[in-house]
């Protein structure tokens, strides 16, 4: 009978190189889950806003290296967002079942961590500024300011979804900037209709968490209106579209667009349904909803100013 062949373990340098390889796996996806890029919803949510502005201040056709350029920028500067986010929440996102496997939040990234990632983020979008004029550079100074100072409002005030709204709104000022050198009228009542969308979606999300949020001290619209929460969501959502339909008149868009303002109304008043009972897993089903509402209004965009060429 033949002896049986000896298994050795593996040692030495292989078996450093597979747990090199396997560390490094996991601290890959770590700071994925960090920037959120398993999650687009948020970049959706930035970028809806930022392509409206690109094609009214294109009149339809706004040069393709803007939109690329852009659409870069609303990736890098969300996933900035993100990270510098729960850096400021990583004493809090431990205490909330829905962020508590966060990678600070659980160990996986250390505070220190996060921050250089979040310098290297900036460093990425400044580059991107090549391709820009000297004013849309002198804007995204404050893009920058309004994405790191954010996370820190809902310390002290019930209203950071208006402030995350001039956060996620600036690229629409940047948009016209950057493709005509200013800032028409247009643009600021543009600009008004995302604030009022942000509140809409975000009060939703704040609903999600809204148990929780009280018992550690941080604060929202959610809080704020209490039991006229769903009132208050749908209010900001008339005023959105109120806001949205006024650019259509100012930019001569006609009925086309329209039909987009009433696809994104219906999806408003489905959140009402989602949001009737409450429930924290239906709340944030409201939240997503919003990429519809924001692509309604985008696709009503498109063809109307398609429908002009023709």
């Amino acid at each position: 009978m033949a002896p049986r062949p000896v298994i050795f373990p593996k040692i030495g340098w292989q078996a450093m190189g597979e747990w090199s390889l396997i560390r490094g796996r996991d601290r890959f996806w770590a700071y994925m889950r960090l920037m959120r890029l398993h999650r687009p919803i948020g970049s959706l949510l930035l970028l809806w806003p930022t392509l409206w502005a690109l094609w009214l201040a294109g009149d339809g056709r706004p040069a393709p290296a803007l939109v690329g350029v852009f659409v870069a920028g609303v990736l890098i500067m969300r996933s900035a967002g993100c990270v510098i986010n729960d850096y400021a929440d990583r004493d809090f996102d431990p205490h909330v079942w829905r962020t508590r496997d966060r990678p600070i939040a659980s160990g996986e990234v250390s505070p220190r961590e996060a921050l250089v990632l979040f310098g290297v983020l900036c460093l990425l979008a400044a580059g991107l500024t090549r391709w820009l004029n000297l004013f849309t550079v002198e804007l995204s100074l404050v893009a920058v300011a309004l994405a790191a100072s954010y996370p820190f409002f809902k310390r002290f005030t019930h209203l950071p979804q208006v402030y995350l709204g001039l956060a996620f709104g600036w690229g629409i000022p940047m948009a016209f900037a950057a493709e005509t050198g200013r800032i028409p009228p247009v643009a600021w009542v543009l600009f008004a209709a995302n604030i009022a969308w942000t509140v809409a979606y975000d009060t939703a999300y704040a609903m999600a968490d809204r148990d929780d949020d009280r018992k550690i001290g941080v604060k929202s619209t959610a809080i704020l209106f209490g039991r006229w929460d769903r009132i208050m969501v749908a209010i900001s959502h008339a005023v959105a579209l109120g806001f949205l339909y006024g650019v259509g008149v100012m930019a001569h868009l006609g009925p086309v667009y329209d039909g987009g303002l009433a696809l994104a109304l219906g999806f408003a008043l489905y959140e009402q349904r989602l949001l009737y009972a409450r429930r924290p897993v239906d709340c944030f089903r409201a939240f997503l909803n919003n990429n519809w509402f924001g692509g309604s209004v985008f696709a009503g965009l498109v063809a109307a100013y398609l429908g002009r060429s023709l």
